[in-house]
């Protein structure tokens, strides 16, 4: 039986059709797949009356700029306050998810930084859309630089959330960083082990070793033309219907007014079909036990295919730790329904780790 796996909502290893490296659109407004008009640089959220937003640059430690939006409560006194980092999903921009959360983090009193990962949305890094364990846990840590450096911020008060696949990251990020004194994931992805295993683990050593054959020839190609290719788009345009249930959930939100943005990959985009390399050659939570003793907090959807991803890291994680399954929830619900993020617990959990 031909077995087919599905990567982030869409066969991302595939080398079929290629598609164009993400080129900065001048034009004022675009068309998603709904045949709506879009403002291209738009939030998917409205800004919050209680919050500041500010466009921040940084580096990290391999000299790319860092771009994220710095959210700041408006009531904010001359005392230093806690802060918190936070990046994803996996080839989304700060203008979503990330930043939606950061708000309501803001509103709550924390000073949080929603940014775009190396290489993706407005942050350097070239060629553009690439994925890399090593530079996107990187991320994470110079994001924790340059809060730190900041006059309002207590730097032993800093946590990070991931989301999706940067929740992973995250996780990675707090192994080995020991300023992170918290962290928090919701619909957790390790990219490296779907990457190299497949959903549910299903893919076999000798499959691995075809897909790294092929990737293999690939970077001759690349390398032949002076330029990467790119795979399939992570959403497809239009679905036929037939889709698991979270690729529609995927479809509903990136392709849609709800989720649309022109920078995100997810949106309006591809990755570079050999960045697979390094996510399936370099496994991240290698050594989750080394985490401990910094708290983390791991959120999932009941109905989320990824859901057991976060049970494993909850069984493989030493104290202290907390999973919380949401009742009825999918993988796609946390990434912007207000009513079903746990945004009051989360808070509270910041508040009592970052004392």
């Amino acid at each position: 039986m031909k077995k087919t796996f599905y990567f982030l909502g869409v066969m991302v290893l595939s080398i079929g059709n290629t598609y164009p490296q993400y080129q900065d659109s001048q034009s004022i407004k675009t068309k998603n797949a709904m045949n709506t008009t879009i403002i291209e640089d738009h939030y998917t959220f409205p800004l919050s009356d209680l919050v500041i937003r500010e466009k921040v640059e940084f580096k990290n430690r391999f000299g790319i700029t860092l771009v994220g939006d710095l959210y700041i409560p408006k009531n904010l006194s001359s005392q230093t306050f806690p802060a918190l980092a936070l990046s994803g999903p996996f080839g989304a921009v700060k203008e979503q998810s990330s930043g939606l959360y950061a708000q309501q983090m803001a509103e709550q009193g924390f000073i949080a930084l929603a940014f775009d990962p190396s290489y993706t949305g407005e942050s350097g890094g070239e060629v553009r859309n690439i994925a890399s364990p090593d530079i996107n846990t990187e991320d994470f840590s110079a994001a924790i630089d340059f809060l730190g450096l900041l006059a309002q911020v207590d730097r032993e008060r800093i946590g990070i959330i991931g989301i999706c696949g940067f929740g992973g990251f995250a996780l990675n990020a707090a192994i080995a960083d020991k300023r992170i004194k918290a962290v928090a994931t919701t619909s957790m992805y390790d990219i490296t082990r779907v990457s190299a295993h497949g959903y549910n683990d299903q893919i076999t050593a000798e499959d691995r070793a075809k897909m790294l054959a092929m990737l293999s020839q690939k970077r001759w190609e690349d390398a032949e033309k002076g330029n990467a290719d790119y795979g399939a788009q992570p959403n497809k345009d239009k679905l036929t219907g037939d889709e698991p249930q979270f690729i529609k959930d995927y479809f509903d939100y990136y392709k849609t007014p709800r989720g649309y943005h022109n920078r995100s990959i997810n949106s309006n985009g591809a990755w570079a079909t050999t960045s697979a390399i390094s996510l399936i050659n370099s496994p991240i939570l290698s050594h989750l036990k080394d985490i401990s003793p910094t708290p983390i907090l791991l959120i999932a959807g009941e109905n989320a295919h990824s859901r057991y991803m976060s049970e494993d890291i909850y069984a493989m994680a030493n104290q202290p730790k907390e999973l919380l399954i949401i009742p009825g929830a999918s993988h796609v619900d946390l990434y912007d329904r207000l009513d079903v993020i746990p945004f009051e617990k989360m808070a509270s959990f910041f508040k009592a780790k970052l004392k």
